[in-house]
């Protein structure tokens, strides 16, 4: 089971490092169903978003029965 990043205020997953994490909340993605149905492309030009973020997320969203887009 995933759980929530404290340090950021959010319920955005551990393990998708700091500044992915900062990248997400500074464009306004601080819940992980926020995630569901965005583009990959569209994260990936978020500064600080990596393929490792994207896979923790896409693992995460597939645990609640969600996708990105």
């Amino acid at each position: 089971m995933t759980q929530p990043n404290d340090a950021s205020g959010t319920d955005l997953p551990r393990g998708i490092g700091a500044p992915a994490t900062r990248a997400f909340t500074a464009a306004g993605y601080t819940t992980l169903e926020q995630f569901a149905g965005v583009p990959k492309a569209e994260l990936l030009a978020l500064h600080g978003v990596g393929p490792k973020a994207l896979r923790v997320i896409q693992e995460s969203l597939e645990e609640r029965g969600l996708s990105l887009g």
